[in-house]
């Protein structure tokens, strides 16, 4: 009997401790009228049992018990922990004929608290006492199908309603929902949110079903003889669009076009489709115009590419023959022809063939999607070359009777003849040591002085290439960028002599054809299921070299044609080259060249290293809709235009007033920049070409 006492709390102050006077006399009383009423069914006396089991049983009678000192009862009985609101007070009196387990106990707890305004809402390991109409406040339990909750427990539930408006139920479903509950409707997902007893939520959740299943509505079928079906759901959906609004999501008719009958499926509420069948037997009736001709009008296709496959469509079906843009006849039953001015079809047929190629043209007036194909070419080379020789030589006489002596390598670029000849212009590259004095006369014969050439030569190149062209296409459209230069190719030449004879003139000309040198891509994208692209590539890069061959150019070039397959996004390698080649070369006297030491003034050595690392990279994006197309070009937009702002922050040489020019920032209303007058603006005020402000 201490325990209760030490857990029971209650406000000081209260009407009950002013009528007792002390606050130890009204906890005594309140406990004992509980006491007395809480009893085994076989116990002895008024003494309240420890914590009941499943298998105990107790009996509730109260008569005036303190609200308090029965949730003090309640949490001893099943254990359970609660938080008392300040607010909560009263008297309670409960009459009961038959014993209860903790379960039946509990469930009449809250019943009692129901009873005068309160409730009980758990709160992770503790139930909070709290007044009704804070209640749907705190942290109540969202109940669902499965765990619905049971008594006077609050819960909150969310109904989905099929098809009705949960709008409109709002309002029937109001008069059922204590003022302490809460109910709302969510028209965006047509769904309906309560806030109250689990048992009166449920019943709530029984009512909405039945009338959600009332509101299940039949389907008609309109088969139509002369109007299109798809032409008339198109106006019906235009007159049913504002009803919708009013009415909510779920709660108004549909209708659908079955293209293959030419017929119109309705559902909704008996009025609602009886008022569309009306409507479209007034929609259902003959064309007025003769000729049966209409005007389609395209938003995507091109009109004069859409009337050889509409005739095929239209050959087929009927094996005749179908006039066409040009030379279409009057004796013949269908005319299909394009007006590329305003890119329409101008089809005369009868009103069976109208809507089939009505059907046919609608599913190819569509928006097609765009690929963007980035490529990335990047090669690296390297090339190492290294020389060493030495050259000699002498001659007596300088004639043909002479001796001469000497040696001579091509390896090592000049020959000590030649140098002797030009000391300073037949020097070639790297290091070149010698000495040439000329002849000298020793006994009345003349001898040239030895001359000795030694050369060394090492060079290092280095060739670091990167190329990044993009481009633009739409799906199954063979696009192309070329950025280089148009180089002439001398591919014949012929003199023509005419009458020398007499004029002495001689007519030489040459056949040139200019061929492009530089960076060529050219790129056709199929979109395949699935975000998949193949993509048919041929690219190629050229360049110029330093050497010549017969007064034409030399040109490199790497190329690469073929046929991939990659998703949407990601990056794909279409080949490279990957070479490493060493020269080496050895000129030199026979038996003295290999003589150690002595050898290398009798030899000419060459070495040559070259390595060449070059890979392409290939990335697809397919652009369905103008958002990502916008954010492509935004990015590629604002990359130029810090590349100006760059060069614009350095100034013009020997131009200090003038700006460079510079792109306006990119916005929703881009305007071209201001035309190019021929001076320079003497001012960079907003708004100008030179400010960089738009």
């Amino acid at each position: 009997m201490e325990a209760p006492y030490r857990n029971l709390v209650r406000p000081a102050g209260s009407p009950a401790t002013r009528r007792r006077g002390t606050w130890h006399l009204a906890l005594l009383c309140g406990w004992l009228l509980v006491g007395a009423a809480l009893c085994p069914v076989h116990g002895q006396g008024t003494k309240v049992l420890p914590k009941a089991n499943d298998s105990q049983q107790v009996t509730l009678n109260l008569k005036d018990t303190d609200l308090q000192a029965l949730i003090a009862t309640v949490a001893e009985i099943t254990g359970k922990n609660f938080v008392v609101d300040p607010r909560v007070q009263g008297k309670v009196t409960v009459i009961s004929s038959r014993p209860m387990n903790q379960n039946e106990l509990y469930q009449v707890f809250l019943s009692i608290l129901q009873v005068h305004g309160f409730a009980a809402v758990p709160a992770g390991a503790v139930i909070k006492i709290v007044p009704d109409v804070t209640a749907k406040q705190d942290a109540i339990p969202t109940a669902t199908r499965e765990n619905p909750g049971s008594g006077d427990e609050m819960v909150t539930r969310v109904i989905h309603v099929n098809n009705v408006s949960a709008a409109q139920l709002v309002p029937i479903l109001r008069p059922l929902v204590p003022q302490q509950g809460h109910l709302a409707a969510y028209p965006s997902s047509n769904m309906l949110v309560i806030s109250d007893r689990a048992d009166n939520v449920e019943r709530l959740v029984r009512i909405i079903r039945r009338i959600d299943a009332s509101g299940t509505s039949d389907v008609d079928i309109v088969p139509l003889q002369h109007a299109s079906a798809a032409d008339v759901v198109r106006v019906l959906g235009s007159l049913l669009q504002t009803e919708q609004q009013g009415r909510g999501p779920g709660n108004g008719p549909m209708v659908i076009a079955d293209e293959r009958t030419n017929s119109v499926l309705i559902g909704g509420p008996r009025a609602d489709r009886a008022r569309l069948k009306a409507i479209i037997a007034h929609l259902d009736t003959p064309m007025k115009s003769t000729g049966n001709t209409q005007v389609v009008y395209l938003h995507y296709a091109d009109a004069k590419d859409l009337v050889p496959v509409l005739q095929s469509v239209v050959k087929g079906q009927s094996g005749k023959g179908v006039g066409g843009a040009a030379g279409a006849t009057g004796s013949q039953s269908v005319e299909i022809s394009a007006d590329q001015a305003t890119n329409a079809l101008v089809i005369t047929a009868p009103p069976d063939v109208q809507r089939s190629l009505r059907a046919v043209v609608r599913q190819l007036d569509i928006r097609r999607a765009q690929v963007l194909v980035e490529a990335v070419i990047a090669e690296v080379s390297a090339n190492k070359a290294a020389q060493l020789g030495v050259q000699f030589n002498a001659a007596q006489n300088f004639d043909a009777t002479g001796p001469v002596a000497g040696t001579n390598f091509t390896t090592g670029g000049s020959s000590v003849t030649s140098v002797a000849a030009n000391p300073l212009g037949a020097l070639g590259d790297g290091l070149a040591l010698g000495f040439v004095q000329g002849t000298s006369t020793l006994f009345g014969t003349q001898f040239l002085n030895i001359s000795t050439l030694i050369q060394a030569l090492a060079s290092d190149t280095s060739t670091n290439i990167l190329s990044t062209p993009t481009l633009l296409t739409m799906d199954n459209q063979e696009a192309e960028i070329v950025v280089g230069q148009t180089v002439p190719f001398v591919t014949g030449q012929f003199t023509n002599t005419g009458n020398t004879s007499t004029t002495g003139v001689v007519n030489p000309f040459q056949t040139i054809q200019r061929q492009d040198v530089g960076l060529t891509l050219k790129v056709k994208p199929q979109i395949h299921e699935g975000d998949t692209v193949k993509l048919d590539i041929q690219q190629e890069v050229s360049s110029l070299t330093n050497s010549t061959v017969a007064a034409d150019p030399i040109t490199n070039k790497r190329s690469i044609k073929t046929s991939v397959l990659v998703d949407s996004g990601k990056i794909v390698v279409l080949g490279g080259l990957i070479q490493e080649t060493h020269d080496e070369s050895v000129e030199k006297v026979p038996v003295l060249g290999d003589i150690p030491v002595i050898g290398a003034f009798f030899r000419s050595k060459s070495s040559t290293l070259n390595k060449t690392n070059l890979m392409v990279f290939l990335r697809p994006v397919i652009m369905r809709d103008t958002g990502l197309a916008s954010a492509y070009t935004a990015e590629k937009y604002n990359y130029i235009r810090a590349q100006q702002m760059a060069l614009q922050s350095k100034g013009v040489f020997l131009m200090p007033r003038a700006r460079a020019p510079m792109l306006p920032e990119l916005s929703r209303y881009t305007q071209l920049p201001p035309p190019f007058d021929g001076e320079a603006p003497t001012t960079a005020g907003p708004g100008t070409a030179g400010s960089g402000q738009p």
